[in-house]
């Protein structure tokens, strides 16, 4: 059975990513400066898939629009959920869209081109139910553990309580053509429709292999891990549309003044401009249209599209969203943080702040680490903000 088909789940919102996830899917979120879609979308084209059916579903339009009908002049088909029920609720979304056997992945996850070709290669060599990716991974108890024995699959625990497990479901999958029926015939569990369910239901009768991977694998579930994601998208040097020199890469359409400093490893997208005395790096990513002003100091921090640091200022540890303007003498000192996210607080994080979309600083702001900006957020001339800023907050000292 040959593999040509990927079917890429981005439906869902990313909750635990809030608030950059207000106005767009967690798969929209950068991972260094493109979004964490394209490098799942380059990895699926170059393993050789001819066809991407994409599911959507919450905030469609940013991917429908950012994608359009083609990646690199491969076909993109969009079908909606229209409710967020499942994995295996969003696979069955595209039942009407595939024919052939289906290769399925997360679209919020980083992943190597060789763990798609690994997985495809066992499923089309021994032709089982189901192949999925296993891979080692030292906190196994935050993803779904796995239990491998002679290559199948024995256990899968998908929320494990205790540290005896080592090996994760990495999300890469390659099912044969009965995986709609059986999506279809599996039970709800509160609601929701899990893939994994349907996994389980599959190894009760059949062999379903396990296809142990190596190589990037980093999932985005807390504002923190973008910052991870950019350290690893710019230590392997997956940038595009950019020129590299000893792990610097400066977009052809961005202006870099002769006394600016840029400390490896670090990517300036394009448009971009960074004034004379700043200094711009290590481990930072700046997307389209970001312009870094004179004598400030950007260091560990992801910038999104449009935003604007003035003159002076200090970010560590930071992730900004898009349209975000950093006033003149703004400081976020970084380093590690206790970090509410919902109603859970994640000790020793390192954050410095999360600044999301349309956030305005007017200057002399003064931001502790871990702090959440909501969107469109005022902080007016030398406040002092922390904990979580409400979306359109005012803050006015």
């Amino acid at each position: 059975m040959s593999v040509s088909t990927a079917v890429v789940l981005a439906a869902g919102e990313g909750t635990r990513l809030r608030p950059l996830t207000r106005n767009r899917p967690k798969p929209m979120l950068p991972a260094a400066n493109r979004p964490i879609l394209e490098h799942v979308f380059d990895a699926l084209v170059d393993a050789g898939m001819e066809r991407l059916v994409c599911v959507v579903g919450y905030k469609h339009d940013r991917v429908q629009d950012h994608f359009g009908p083609t990646y690199r002049s491969v076909p993109v088909q969009y079908v909606r959920q229209h409710k967020q029920l499942g994995s295996g609720h969003a696979l069955l979304q595209a039942r009407s869209a595939v024919d052939g056997p289906p290769l399925v992945v997360n679209g919020d996850r980083l992943i190597e081109t060789s763990m798609i070709e690994t997985v495809v290669d066992a499923f089309e060599r021994n032709e089982p139910s189901a192949a999925l990716a296993v891979l080692e991974h030292p906190e196994a108890r935050q993803y779904g553990a796995i239990s491998l024995q002679n290559e199948e699959i024995t256990e899968l625990i998908e929320k494990p309580t205790s540290d005896e497990y080592r090996l994760i479901n990495a999300g890469i999958y390659a099912f044969g053509t009965g995986i709609f029926d059986e999506i279809a015939d599996t039970p709800r569990t509160q609601g929701e429709l899990g893939l994994t369910d349907t996994i389980a239901r599959l190894m009760d009768r059949d062999r379903v292999r396990g296809v142990r991977c190596e190589g990037m694998w980093v999932d985005a579930t807390y504002p923190w891990d973008l910052l991870k994601m950019a350290r690893e998208v710019l230590a392997r040097g997956r940038i595009d549309a950019a020129a590299e020199s000893h792990g610097v890469w400066v977009h052809e359409d961005a202006l870099v003044h002769d006394d600016a400093t840029l400390r490896a490893p670090v990517v300036v997208g394009p448009d971009s401009e960074i004034g004379p005395g700043a200094v711009v790096g290590p481990d930072t990513a700046l997307g389209r249209n970001v312009t870094i002003g004179a004598n400030a100091t950007v260091e560990r921090s992801v910038l999104d599209v449009d935003t604007r640091v003035d003159a002076g200022s200090t970010l560590f540890d930071t992730v900004t969203g898009q349209d975000v303007h950093v006033g003149a003498g703004t400081v976020a000192p970084g380093g590690e943080a206790d970090v509410r996210v919902g109603n859970t607080v994640f000790e020793d994080q390192r954050l410095g702040a999360v600044l999301a979309d349309r956030v305005t600083a007017d200057g002399n702001a003064s931001i502790d680490p871990g702090t959440l900006v909501g969107p469109s957020a005022h902080l007016h001339t030398g406040v002092h903000v922390h904990g979580r800023i409400a979306e359109a907050a005012e803050v006015m000292r």
